[in-house]
């Protein structure tokens, strides 16, 4: 085998393992939905949440609401992200539809003890989401609309994705009442959590500080393909007395996957210091269209 090859073979195996473990997370995600929250009346933020409302009143399949309601939040991903974050939101997304589908006769797990289905159930669906967002995709849209909403509002995505979901929930007690309303509260802020835990961020935004041997093109190449822009801090090494040109780059959580990949692919050995951002105001934060 030629060594051209090889890097592409192996480039081949990371995607369908990354891929596979987007499928992963979203049947975990779907297990804890259809055997421990929804059959006791709890429901799940965002468009999932939504999605079981509208399989409640309507009596609709969950996995096709599911489906078509993130449809346009996949197209902003697509737009703001990256063609393959829209991939492996598709193949996450479409694998939570399915797998709510087939699991919605299996056994409840748990019945009755409210305070240990919201437990279990926001780990379990903390986890399968987690799971999902650390590969590179994502099973809910809600992200990705206070992600784009932030860059227009004077709120921080934090705050939005806080605002949106109060009003899903809001929609929940229509169908659950006040008490299923506040235990999908529950559920969702401790599946939060367990996201923080896997994914190593829920909201907000990522600094990173890149040292390379190859700057200029690493800088241009995060603007191509992630339209996000970079700028330049002259350092010089304590021992060395070399100076380099260190990177700094803000992004969005759900580039994190992204902009490692690139960095990666540039220059595997570069230096990588990566510092969790609560709120970006201001400046140049925008980013332009990749597509």
């Amino acid at each position: 085998m030629s060594t051209s090859t090889e890097p592409k073979r192996t480039n081949r195996l990371k995607k369908g393992a990354r891929a596979l473990a987007v499928m992963l997370g979203a049947f975990i995600t779907a297990y804890g939905l259809e055997a421990i929250l929804i059959p006791n009346n709890v429901s799940d933020g965002g468009v999932t949440g939504l999605s079981i409302v509208g399989s409640q009143l309507f009596g609709l399949p969950l996995g096709i609401l599911i489906a078509v309601l993130n449809i346009p939040f996949v197209y902003l991903g697509y737009k703001q992200i990256g063609k393959s974050f829209a991939i492996y939101s598709v193949i996450g997304i479409a694998s939570l539809a399915y797998g709510t589908s087939v699991m919605h006769h299996i056994p409840t797990i748990i019945e009755g003890d409210t305070l240990l289905v919201t437990v279990v159930g926001g780990i379990i669906i903390g986890f399968g989401m987690g799971l999902a967002l650390r590969n590179g995709g994502a099973l809910d849209g809600i992200d990705m609309l206070a992600v784009l909403l932030a860059r227009k509002l004077p709120f921080g995505t934090s705050d939005l994705i806080l605002f949106l979901n109060m009003f899903v929930f809001v929609v929940v007690a229509t169908v659950f009442g006040l008490q299923g309303a506040f235990l999908s509260g529950i559920a969702y802020f401790i599946a939060s959590k367990v996201i923080y835990t896997v994914e190593e961020g829920l909201s907000g935004s990522k600094t990173f500080k890149i040292i390379t041997n190859q700057p200029e093109l690493m800088v241009e190449t995060i603007r191509d393909r992630l339209g996000r822009s970079a700028t330049y801090n002259m350092i010089e090494g304590s021992y060395s007395s070399e100076t380099f040109k260190e990177i700094t780059c803000i992004i969005n959580r759900l580039e994190d996957s992204k902009i490692k990949e690139i960095i990666y692919e540039i220059d595997p050995n570069a230096f990588v210091a990566v510092y969790d951002v609560a709120e970006v105001r201001g400046g140049n934060f925008k980013k332009k269209d990749i597509h």
